[in-house]
């Protein structure tokens, strides 16, 4: 390890950095103290370092420091934190302080926040089933334990509910290992801050979670702490104490733009939308500590979720986000203004690993067919909807009008429910067969004869 070396002054300050000049043996990604006149301590992390200069982000902010009088020590280590199984009920800052009023985590084991990566070989593929207890995922979109399945949604939609009730109501069926939550939210205000404390005090399930909030008016560079300092805790959860841990990341658009400042500050070169070039290399350090390993019981699965600039899919922190993770959940802005919650799309979400972790012995054999039928029923309900704003509803042929009664059921009754009903899977897929039993029985061409023999409803498709 690298010895503590100080260094007196400063040569410039620009926004959350500040350059110290004529330095050797630092390391990139070192933890810095910095400490002024008067005797206040802030910490910083080395960002950049060429053959005389290192370039430190503040965590703090830099307001009140000035070029003169500032001792600068580079302690020849990453940033860490403490972690223990007492930070379970707890509620911190995004660096991973406790800001519940209740005394600060005492451990002897402290942890890098950048984590250490998986060995591809050493990962187990993800087959266990998530029930969330929303129908929209559970029955067509599944989360898989030790997936990442982002959330993409947009300005004023209600994805922080969406967040809120899967961190309530998420188990595992089929595993015995103990579940928890681990809840990071990144540049949210307070009175967002504060509806997550509440539901989770309401619920119960904070006596089973940790929440580090950094708010809006917190530095820039803590939320790009935040995320880390939550998966190195819940890395610890699942790989040293055995934990099945849950992972809840929002919003992911605040980090990315905190990182555009940042890299703005820096001088760097922009890419795409003024995004630093490795954003996709950023965001897949977080992304990819989720999973499973060979010989060990814990897990961790992360729900990442971001809010679309102008609902434009394309834009590069979904686009970027989709090609690392395994699907995406995605709210539409359509079925929102008809006050469906939660306004899960049914076409565009998508869950890669689905397939492997349903079925019999883990939630039921007739899943499968069930969502691939819901699925083709629903895309042709948009195809006719499309017709039907041309030529009237009126023109259709009768099987077309079937499937739009088809269509407003599937959205009223199977796709909404409450923000606290909790549909257990079984229930799920019951309704899903009473939506599709208003269609005749010779429609459902994706589901065996057995199943549709054990539970299609004849008297609804007549």
């Amino acid at each position: 390890m690298i010895s503590e070396i100080e260094y007196s002054g400063l040569a410039a300050i620009n926004g959350p950095l500040v350059f110290v000049e004529r330095v050797g043996n630092v390391g990139f990604g070192e933890l810095v103290e910095i400490r002024n006149s008067s005797g206040q301590l802030r910490l910083g992390q080395v960002v950049e370092i060429d053959e005389e200069r290192a370039i430190v982000q503040v965590f703090e902010g830099t307001t009140g420091l000035s070029l003169e009088g500032i001792r600068t020590v580079f302690l020849g280590k990453s940033l860490e934190m403490p972690v223990s199984r007492e930070m379970l009920g707890r509620i911190f800052d995004g660096l991973g302080r406790p800001i519940d009023g209740a005394p600060n985590v005492t451990s002897d084991r402290m942890m890098d926040i950048n984590g250490l990566p998986i060995n591809p070989y050493s990962r187990e593929y993800p087959r266990d089933f998530i029930q969330t207890g929303i129908s929209a995922i559970d029955g067509m979109n599944t989360l898989i334990r030790g997936q990442k399945l982002p959330v993409f949604s947009g300005s004023g939609m209600p994805h922080n509910t969406i967040a809120a009730q899967i961190a309530r109501q998420a188990k595992i069926l089929t595993a015995e290992e103990e579940f928890t939550v681990v809840f990071a939210a990144m540049g949210v205000k307070f009175d967002v801050a504060s509806f997550f404390i509440e539901s989770f005090e309401k619920s119960g399930a904070l006596e089973n979670s940790a929440i580090f909030l950094s708010l809006a008016d917190a530095p820039s560079i803590e939320r790009l702490i935040t995320p880390r300092a939550a998966l190195t805790l819940a890395e610890f959860l699942a790989f040293t104490e055995g934990m099945h841990v849950l992972v809840i990341l929002t919003d992911m658009t605040n980090y990315c733009e905190s990182l555009r400042e940042l890299s703005s500050s820096r001088g760097e070169i922009p890419s795409r939308k003024g995004y630093p070039g490795y954003l996709y290399s950023d965001l897949a350090s977080i992304y990819e500590r989720a999973g499973r390993i060979k010989g060990i019981p814990g897990s961790i699965t992360q729900i990442p979720i971001l809010t679309m600039p102008s609902d434009d899919i394309s834009h590069p922190i979904p686009d970027l986000t989709g090609y690392i993770t395994e699907g995406q959940i995605v709210l539409e802005r359509e079925l929102f203004n008809k006050s469906i919650y939660p306004p899960i799309a049914g076409l565009p979400s998508l869950s890669r690993l689905m397939k492997d972790g349903i079925g019999e012995g883990r939630t039921r054999r007739d899943h499968a067919g069930v969502a691939a039928q819901l699925f083709a029923c629903y895309a042709r309900v948009k195809r006719i909807r499309a017709l039907a704003s041309i030529v009237g509803e009126e023109e259709l042929a009768p099987l077309d009008r079937e499937y739009l009664k088809f269509g407003r059921v599937f959205e009223t009754e199977f796709l909404s429910q409450g923000p606290d009903e909790d549909r257990p899977i079984g229930t799920t897929l019951d309704i899903g067969w009473r939506v599709l039993s208003m269609l005749p029985e010779t429609e459902l061409y994706r589901i065996s004869r057995e199943d549709i023999g054990k539970y299609y409803i004849p008297s609804m498709g007549d």
